[in-house]
This record gives structure tokens, sequence and C-alpha cells, in this order.
């Protein structure tokens, strides 16, 4: 099995970086820091990076055809303007739960954008669920006893949608209705052993239907055959990455944001650039990320 590393290409202290987007328009990255309340913005032409600070935790973010981007926030969805800053608050699908929070999310290839949401303190619980935003603003819950909700994508033929619950230390497969929207038959497509001390976490599907998983807590990210089969591994010199996304002009470069949150001080002298984003070139491309429709 392959084994590569990746490198630091922006160094951060981010707490819990997450939800990395390519925006092919830009030629930028974008990502959040959850707890930092931050999204970030990396231009790799020019190593340079812009920071919005939203002042409130910010879970996941894709961008939208109509310009600025649609936010998953600790409990609602909403729309960030980049020029004037504004943020719009939209629903909250869990009024009910104030112990959950969101935590990723990303956009089908319709426009939609799936966010799943976690106990914000007590992340071993399945309070969590799996919940669809449309362009029209119409919130939908497809799945329920989620036991935090995580990275999750598409496969090229757009028939099955992979979705992570990091503690039940699994990826699952559904068959995908591009047309409705709809989710069914859900199946384990890969498992994480619990002894080894990683959880998966965040997700992308390359152009061959290969998907990434992020190993949280072991410092690597995995890629797995469309059979569920490990196939290739990318090492990091820090242990907590967190997300996943294909980036670069080629769609070529696999972007890994990374955190600091649960780190020792300790652990954080050996791990210096925990929190930073890192980047490898896998040897394959990805797939385009899809931009919200509303």
């Amino acid at each position: 099995m392959d084994v590569l590393q990746a490198e630091c290409v922006s160094r951060h202290e981010a707490i819990v970086g997450e939800s990395p987007v390519w925006s092919p328009a830009e030629q930028a990255l974008y990502w959040v820091d959850i707890t930092g309340g931050q999204i970030h913005r990396f231009h790799p032409g020019t190593s340079a990076s812009n920071t919005f600070d939203l002042g409130e935790p910010v879970t996941a973010l894709a961008l939208r055809t109509q310009g600025g981007l649609v936010l998953s926030l600790r409990k609602e969805f909403a729309f960030y303007d980049l020029k004037s800053r504004q943020l719009t608050r939209l629903g909250n699908p869990e009024e009910n739960l104030p112990d959950n929070r969101f935590n990723d999310a990303k956009c089908d290839r319709q426009g939609r954008f799936w966010a799943g949401t976690m106990g914000d303190k007590h992340w071993d619980q399945p309070c969590g669920g799996l919940y669809r935003f449309d362009p029209d603003r119409t919130i939908t819950k497809h799945q329920s006893d989620v036991i935090c909700a995580n990275g999750m994508g598409w496969s090229p033929d757009n028939r099955t949608m992979y979705f992570t619950e990091s503690f039940r230390y699994a990826i699952y497969a559904y068959d995908f209705d591009a047309a409705s929207g709809a989710i069914s038959n859900r199946r384990t497509f890969a498992e994480v052993d619990r002894s080894a001390g990683a959880f998966p976490d965040g997700l992308t599907v390359d152009a061959e239907g290969h998907v990434w998983s992020v190993h949280n807590a072991v410092g690597r990210v995995v890629r797995y055959t469309p059979e569920g089969r490990l196939e290739r591994t990318i090492e990091l010199p820090v242990p907590r990455p967190c997300g996943c996304s294909f980036g670069g002009e080629e769609l070529d470069t696999l972007y890994i944001t990374t955190a600091r949150e649960t780190l020792t001080p300790a652990q954080l002298q050996q791990f210096p650039l925990s929190g930073s984003l890192f980047a490898a070139k896998p040897g394959v491309r990805g797939l385009p990320e899809a931009q919200f429709a509303g």
C-alpha cells in the first residue's frame, strides 16, 4: 500500500480546522475554524490568506451560485456575504435539542446543502441527525440517531452518497436519488478499528470513485476503493487532521485541515503545526465541489 506525506502550506493555530472547499473562480481554498469562529481563504498561488471573523462557531461552508457562502453555524443555516460580511440567519432544525450542534456539511450536485449534527459535549451519543437544506430553504431530515455526523460525498455517477458517523467508527453508503434528494438502503461502506485509536472524520470522493477519509487522532488520510478496500495512505506530521478536499487548477492537490483541540501543552510543543493547512499530491484528481443553488 502506497504511503505519501502531506506538507504544511499555510501555518495557522486553528482550534478545529474543517470544511475545505475549492473555489475555481478565485483559485482559492475556503475553510473554517469551527471553535475559533473564522472562515479562512487561502490563495496557493501567492500563499496569502484572508480571514473572516464571525465571532461565533461556524462548522461548514459551501459556495453559492449567487455569490457568497452558505454556512452551517452552531445551530442554524446561514448565508454570508464576503464583501459586506453580512450574516443572514436561516432555519434551525433542532430548536428542541439545545445541546446539539451542526458539524460537517456539503452540497450535492443539484445544489442542495446537506448537514449533520452531533452532541456538543457528548460526542458519542446517538442524538444527531442528517438534514438537507434546499435552495427554497426547505429543511428535510433524512437520518436520526446519528453519532457525531461527519464527512460526506457522492460517487461520480451520483448514485451513491457516503456519510460518516465518527463514533460509530464507520462510513455508510446510501442509494441516492439525484432528482428527489432521497436516500435509501443504508449499509456499511468501511469501518475503523476502534482499538487503533483513530476515528473517521472528513471525507471526499475523487474522480475515480475512490473515497478519501480522514482518520483523526492518528494523523493520516486513507483512500478506499469503491468496494471499501484500503488502498492508499497519506501521513501528516500532526495527530488531528479533520477535513479533506481536492483543489488546485487541475484538482490534483488534496488539501487537509487540522485541529489543536484536546491536545495538551506537551503535545502542542511536540506537534507545533497542529491547526495548520496541509496538502499532498496523491496522483489522482478530485471532483469539482458543487455550489448551493439558492
